[in-house]
């Protein structure tokens, strides 16, 4: 059975290269008729490994193929998600399978409203991928990749095509508490990683800030029932500040090369489940507003 993959950023088309590496069938598919002429005329996806660079033809279409989709991972941004599975969703089989790797919470919410037919299995990865240039992705650090069902506990038969592609994972019977987790993670990392205009490793000049949210946010975490997710939290964001040093956040680079950020799925979704549970943080509703007024200032969209 054919894997359908949409998006071909760094970890769409590491998935897809993989896969087709171990014989698993794949199709790629690209936004437009312009894109897909792009794809061919590069022969395929480029992965780079180990300084080796090796094509592989993966099969690709554009979204208004006919062909029904039975599996579909979701590669693309968070902001991208609700839309793009809206426009597949008449290829949709019944008991179609989706498995969303989109960074934050609130997305997956809104493509499963789309897609009630189908079911959706949520992802997190630590996976390091970057493009290089069009479809063209250099593996830049071997990961792992969680998955979980939160409305259905058994694990998937395809996970066996994973282990053949060497895509390390395992199977969460409670992923929103990952899912959360990073999502703290990331509010803690990302939003002054932009404001301080540095490497993640520049926030070690900040120890205040970065304990004051860290505590926030185990609040938050502990009253959304995710205590699980709050545990030890500034410990690991100290830590993980420490092991990425020399990298810019993913955020950061978004910012610094014009392009929209998904802080709506990151800090706007934190902050709106303070709100919802009347719970007062001011250093990350603070934090929210700073990272709002700069990206307003520099023109990019701040939701």
């Amino acid at each position: 059975m054919s894997w359908h993959i949409l998006g071909a950023g760094s970890l769409g088309s590491l998935w897809a290269a993989r896969l087709a590496r171990a014989g698993v069938p794949v199709q790629l598919i690209l936004r437009n008729p312009q894109r897909l002429q792009a794809y061919h005329q590069a022969g395929g996806l480029t992965l780079v490994e180990q300084d080796q660079a090796r094509l592989y033809p993966v099969a690709a279409q554009t979204p208004d193929s006919t062909q029904p989709i039975q599996r579909l991972l979701l590669t693309c941004k968070a902001y991208d998600a609700e839309a793009a599975v809206a426009q597949l969703a008449p290829r949709l089989v019944p008991g179609a399978e989706l498995i969303l790797l989109q960074n934050g919470l609130g997305s997956q919410d809104r493509v499963a409203l789309q897609v009630p037919q189908a079911r959706c299995i949520l992802a997190s990865s630590t996976e390091g991928a970057f493009r290089e240039r069009d479809f063209r992705v250099v593996f830049a650090g071997h990961g792992h990749t969680w998955l979980g069902d939160p409305l259905d506990l058994q694990p998937p038969a395809w996970l066996e095509d994973l282990h053949q592609a060497g895509i390390v994972h395992d199977w969460s019977l409670d992923i929103l508490s990952r899912l959360w987790r990073k999502l703290a993670l990331n509010c803690a990392i990302n939003p002054l990683t932009v404001l301080h205009d540095c490497r993640n490793g520049g926030l070690r000049d900040h120890p205040a800030e970065i304990a004051s949210l860290c505590a926030e946010l185990g609040e938050l975490l502990q009253r959304c029932g995710q205590g699980e997710a709050a545990h030890d939290l500034h410990e690991e964001v100290l830590r993980v500040i420490q092991a990425t040093a020399a990298n810019y956040s993913s955020m950061h680079q978004d910012v610094s090369q014009g392009r929209r950020t998904e802080i709506t799925y990151l800090l706007g979704y934190a902050c709106a489940a303070a709100q919802r549970h009347r719970l007062t943080l001011p250093h990350l509703q603070a934090l929210h507003e700073r990272l709002l007024a700069h990206l307003t200032a520099r023109g990019l969209p701040s939701h």
